[in-house]
C-alpha cells in the first residue's frame, strides 16, 4: 500500500471531510503550522514499505519557522528543549558526541515515520487543532501498521503516546515506552531508557539494518 491510497481510503470517511474543512478553514483564518504543503512531509519522506521505527509525538511546534510536518523536528537554528533532550538521551545512549541542528529529516529517509498525533497548529496555540478530527487519522495509522508483520519498532514518549499502545498488538512489533523528552518530564524516565540502542539491537537481530541516529554517521557513509 502507498500512503496515497492510505489517505483516499480515509478521505471518503465522514470524520475525515470535517477534518478538512476545519483545516480548510484555520489555515485561511490564521497563521497555522506547519506550512500547508508540509501537513503530510512525514509521509512523503518515509514510505510505507521502508517503515521500521515510529516515534510518535504529541502536534507540531507552534512557533515561526519551527514545524516542517515531522515530530520533534525543526528547520530553525535554535533547537527546541525536547529535541536537545533526546540529543542528550542519544548521545549518552550511543555513547557518542556529535555537532547538532534541528533538521531530522535523515531519519525519515531511512525508515523512521516521525508522526505527530495532531498534524496541525495555529501559531503560538499548542493543541489548537488536537479537537479536528487528527487523532482518528493518525491512529488509523498506527492500526494499519500494526497489521503488517515485518519488525517495527513503535517509540512512545510521554502518557498520550503511551495510550496507543492499545493498537499495537503485533508480536513482530518491539513497543518502547518512557517519559516524554519534555524539561518538564525528562528526568522522570526519559534519560536513561536508551531507545535508540535497544531499536538498532532489535533491528539488528531480526535481519534488518540499523538506524544511523547520529546525522554525521548518515551523511559520511
Amino acid at each position: 500500500m502507498l500512503w496515497e491510497d492510505f489517505i483516499k481510503s480515509e478521505s471518503e470517511k465522514e470524520y475525515y471531510k470535517e477534518l478538512k474543512n476545519k483545516v480548510t478553514e484555520a489555515y485561511n483564518k490564521n497563521i497555522c503550522y506547519p506550512p500547508y504543503k508540509n501537513i503530510f512531509h512525514a509521509l512523503t519522506l518515509t514510505k510505507i514499505d521502508d517503515v521500521k521505527v515510529v516515534i510518535l509525538g504529541q502536534d507540531p511546534y507552534h512557533e515561526p519557522n519551527q514545524a516542517h510536518g515531522l515530530a520533534f523536528s525543526v528547520l530553525c537554528e535554535k533547537i527546541p528543549p525536547s529535541l536537545i533532550n533526546i540529543y542528550k538521551e542519544m548521545a549518552t545512549d550511543l555513547n557518542r558526541s556529535f555537532s547538532q541542528d534541528g533538521n531530522l529529516e535523515y531519519l525519515a529517509k531511512q525508515g523512521v515515520l516521525l508522526l505527530n498525533s495532531t498534524l496541525t497548529v495555529t501559531k503560538g496555540q499548542a493543541y489548537s487543532h488536537s479537537s479536528f478530527g487528527w487523532e482518528i487519522f493518525t491512529d488509523n495509522i498506527l492500526k494499519m501498521l500494526n497489521t503488517i508483520d515485518r519488525p517495527m519498532v513503535f517509540i512512545l514518549w510521554g502518557n498520550p503516546a503511551i495510550r496507543k499502545k492499545v493498537y499495537l498488538t503485533n508480536p513482530n512489533h518491539l513497543i518502547l515506552t518512557s517519559a516524554h523528552p519534555s524539561p518538564l518530564s525528562a528526568y522522570r524516565g526519559f534519560f536513561g531508557s536508551k531507545p535508540f540502542s535497544k531499536t538498532n539491537e532489535y533491528l539488528r537481530k531480526n535481519g534488518l539494518s540499523e538506524i544511523k541516529w547520529i546525522k554525521e554517521d548518515y551523511f559520511n557513509d
